[in-house]
């Protein structure tokens, strides 16, 4: 049994410094867990936590029942991988791998078996006797997870392990990275800035700002049904569309015009007057012929630029913000909103024939897009959710 849990564990640091601030999390046997967010916001300091590095400043740590808070890293059995390869580049591959069996003191038929099962596993068989100033990025990472494979560990533990690597190594990494979890079926948790990472290869998913869990749930629970202005924000490339509106009389007042209050949220939103922010996924804004689309509000905006990217173009669109709708919000997600101006980007396929300076019509389901509240940043749960 793998199951890690944290029990109310936070961290503050000597010059006062919230880390972390208390957190609850339970990551399942088996289970590939993701801890993503910005740089500085207490992931890695969780993950240095998990596996002994860093103490706790209250809490504990349990892993397959039993406590080990005050356990030092070497006798936790777990295994880490961290962003630089931190092998030895004196050693050969072979050598690099076994490393950690010869400190344990394991027989020469015991460490040759098992460096040849990670070998094979990670398909390294013929470079074991090279030196990693032979090996590309992504060959000396897989070198260093052999490394960690062989110790037969309860948990694996990766700290940003691909951030070095290009980005064609990056997508050929991920894919072995998540073949890997398959076949060992080892409980693996990866700290990661990149959202891309986070939403391909997590099972589950926890989000990170200052210190605080936003948001624990699958990728596909986190982009739907986002909790907050923030984890809305941070997940999805392009990110979401927020828009500035106004309710009042059941009706919403947007920058591009008015529309009844969504059906899904008639029983959640009273008729009182209310500062909310509209949350648009740059794919929900299609093309008004669409079928199905006949019956959804449209817009027409300005286009300010587009990206083409072939399968897709990225189109943005921006013009001048009623000032009435310049929202005195709460929370800092939205300095975006704090402006003159109101910007949008949708994402269309690339033959729509869309040119810089032209205009875009555009229609949009009432129904899939998501509503905050302005001052407090978290997402009005409609009752359907």
């Amino acid at each position: 049994m793998a199951e890690i849990v944290l029990d109310k564990v936070s961290k503050r640091f000597a010059d006062g410094t919230e880390a972390l601030h208390p957190t609850d999390l339970t990551i399942g046997d088996g289970e590939f867990f993701i801890l993503v967010g910005p740089s500085g916001c207490g992931k890695s300091t969780l993950l240095n936590i998990i596996v002994g590095l860093t103490p706790p400043s209250s809490g504990d740590v349990r892993v397959g029942g039993e406590t080990v808070t005050a356990l030092d890293p070497k006798d936790r059995n777990m295994a880490m991988v961290f962003q630089s390869y931190a092998i030895y580049p004196h050693m050969t591959v072979r050598e690099n791998i076994a490393f950690p069996l010869r400190l344990a003191k394991l027989g020469d038929a015991e460490i040759e078996r098992r460096v040849s099962q990670a070998a094979e596993l990670l398909e390294l068989g013929e470079l074991l006797g090279r030196r990693p100033a032979d090996l590309s990025g992504g060959q000396r990472q897989r070198v260093a997870m052999g490394r960690a494979i062989v110790r037969r560990p309860a948990a694996f533990l990766l700290d940003e392990p691909l951030s070095n690597l290009d980005a064609r190594l990056r997508l050929q990494t991920r894919g072995e990275l998540a073949r890997l979890h398959r076949r060992l079926g080892t409980t693996m948790v990866y700290v990661t800035h990149d959202q891309t990472e986070a939403m391909t290869l997590g099972q589950r998913v926890a989000v990170l700002r200052r210190g605080r869990v936003q948001q624990v749930g699958t990728p596909r629970e986190l982009y739907r049904s986002p909790a907050n202005l923030f984890v809305a924000g941070f997940l999805g490339a392009p990110p979401m569309n927020f828009l500035p509106a106004v309710l009042q009389d059941r009706r919403l007042r947007l920058p591009m015009g008015e529309l009844d209050v969504p059906a899904a949220y008639q029983h959640t939103l009273g008729g009182q007057r209310r500062e909310l922010i509209v949350g648009i996924r740059p794919e929900q804004l299609v093309d008004p012929g669409l079928d199905g689309a006949d019956a959804w509000p449209k817009i027409d905006v300005p286009v300010d630029r587009v990206e083409w990217l072939g399968a897709d173009q990225y189109v943005y669109a921006d013009w001048p913000l009623d000032p009435t709708l310049r929202i005195r919000a709460a929370v800092d997600d939205l300095a975006a909103l704090r402006r003159d101006r109101v910007g949008l980007v949708v994402r269309i396929a690339s033959t729509h024939g869309v040119k810089a300076g032209g205009r875009l019509a555009l229609a949009f389901d009432p129904n899939a897009i998501s509503l905050f509240d302005a001052h407090g940043g978290e997402r009005i749960v409609p009752p359907a959710d």
